[in-house]
């Protein structure tokens, strides 16, 4: 796993500690504080009724957590899940919650001076789920907030 940022430019500038993932060709970050951990694909159990960006819920050593596809929540196609897609089980204003990704890359220690406010233009669809985008040497990394992600509708 890389890092992202060498020591020497991070001296006295806050670090943003982050668990980056891909869904389809975007990536996205999110606080690892949050996570409690990554799993490969369990089996899901429907929920009827539920928000069609809910695959279910699964049962994670005796306890049940909600399951959110990320695809759905942003509105992209669907996709099979295969070798690489992982649940991210997160805890958020004391309730757990799993939500579903293509597949996590790394754990990345990026300077808060490389984040900057989402342009105004992204103002619809996935873009009220944007907190910040990083600003990586040979990408973009887009920081969620995971209240507005995981919490809307819910």
């Amino acid at each position: 796993m890389a890092e992202a940022v060498n020591e020497k430019q991070a001296a006295g500038e806050e670090l943003l500690q982050l668990v980056s993932f891909n869904i389809g060709d975007e990536e996205f970050g999110v606080d690892i504080l949050h996570v409690q951990e990554i799993n490969r694909m369990l089996e899901v159990t429907r929920v009827p009724n539920a928000p069609a960006y809910v695959d279910g819920v699964i049962n994670l050593r005796g306890r049940v957590i909600p399951i959110i596809d990320l695809r759905r929540r942003f509105g992209m196609e669907r996709k099979e899940h295969d070798k690489n897609t992982r649940i991210v089980v997160v805890e958020l204003s004391g309730r757990v919650l799993g939500f579903v990704v293509d597949a996590v890359r790394e754990v990345l220690r990026i300077p808060r001076s490389v984040t900057e406010p989402p342009p105004h233009l992204v103002g619809v669809g996935r873009g009220e789920y944007i907190k910040a985008v990083g600003k990586l040497d040979d990408r973009l990394l887009i920081l969620l907030d995971l209240e507005k992600v995981l919490g809307a509708g819910n």
